[in-house]
């Protein structure tokens, strides 16, 4: 799942959110950054009304949050989803071994050239290509550790 600082930049970048069952999301600003909501058909659903969308919760009576607007709320969208939105651009995804640990890294192609994005977790790879693009910025892109990571 990635951080919630990355799906915050992700939203102010313009993604939008079509609320569906299983979706993930977080109310940031209510000190209630690390409670990871899911949207349930029984006990989180999304509400259509006139004034907008509204998240509400069902069945909550232990906390006072019986709904929260749309906008208020921000999504933390699944690897999935996110190679999903990638849409065609999206060419692969590779893991390779540093050291220790692991790296991901995303390969995007269009009519722009190559670029390669990289994280920990392919979640964060993915996340982070997919801000790339909503940011209409062309050319090469950050890597972990501040790396420029430019495939051509």
């Amino acid at each position: 799942m990635i951080s919630v600082d990355l799906a915050l930049q992700l939203k102010a970048a313009g993604l939008e959110w079509h609320p569906a069952a299983g979706d993930r999301f977080v109310i940031p600003g209510r000190d209630m950054d690390e409670d990871v909501f899911t949207l349930s058909d029984m006990t989180v659903e999304v509400h259509d009304h006139p004034t907008g969308r509204v998240i509400g919760f069902n069945g909550t009576t232990e906390w006072a949050l019986d709904s929260v607007d749309q906008p208020e709320a921000c999504w933390l969208p699944a690897e999935h989803q996110l190679r999903e939105l990638l849409g065609e651009r999206f060419t692969r995804l590779e893991r390779r071994d540093v050291g220790d640990g692991v790296v991901h890294r995303v390969l995007l192609l269009d009519e722009h050239g190559a670029d390669a994005f990289e994280a920990a977790d392919p979640a964060d790879a993915y996340a982070r290509a997919l801000l790339h693009h909503l940011s209409g910025a062309r050319g090469g892109s950050a890597g972990t550790s501040g790396s420029r990571t430019a495939a051509t």
